[in-house]
């Protein structure tokens, strides 16, 4: 949860207030940004959903809800910054950075819940 109150603090930063770099702008760092924190908010909450899910059947519905939400969540996030945010606007690139890294997240989190999550969070 405090993750995904962190990804909203930062895309709520009005746009005068967030740094200009041109040459990360070449690489489209902005979209490496996006995937990357919706990466780390998909493991986490998949971790989460593991470890408070007591019954069957609900653990192998965690996963695919778990990507369903977050995805909804970036999805959110744009339209707010459109509608609510100061100096931001909705961005469709944005919106696919962000379900991107939710992807990528969702195939690779048994390999990275074996290296990392496991000794970390229990």
């Amino acid at each position: 949860m405090l993750w995904a109150l962190f990804i909203l603090v930062l895309c709520g930063i009005p746009g005068r207030d967030i740094p200009h770099i041109s040459f990360l702008e070449l690489l489209s760092f902005d979209k490496f940004v996006h995937a990357g924190v919706f990466f780390v908010l998909i493991l986490l909450l998949i971790r989460g959903a593991v470890l408070q899910t007591q019954f069957t059947f609900l653990s192998q519905y965690s996963f695919l809800l778990s990507g369903s939400l977050c995805v909804l969540y970036g999805g959110v996030l744009e339209l707010m910054q459109e509608a609510v945010f100061e100096e931001r606007s909705a961005d469709l690139y944005d919106f696919i950075a962000n379900s991107f890294g939710v992807l990528v997240g969702m195939v690779c989190y048994k390999k990275i819940e074996q290296k990392i999550l496991i000794k970390f969070i229990k």
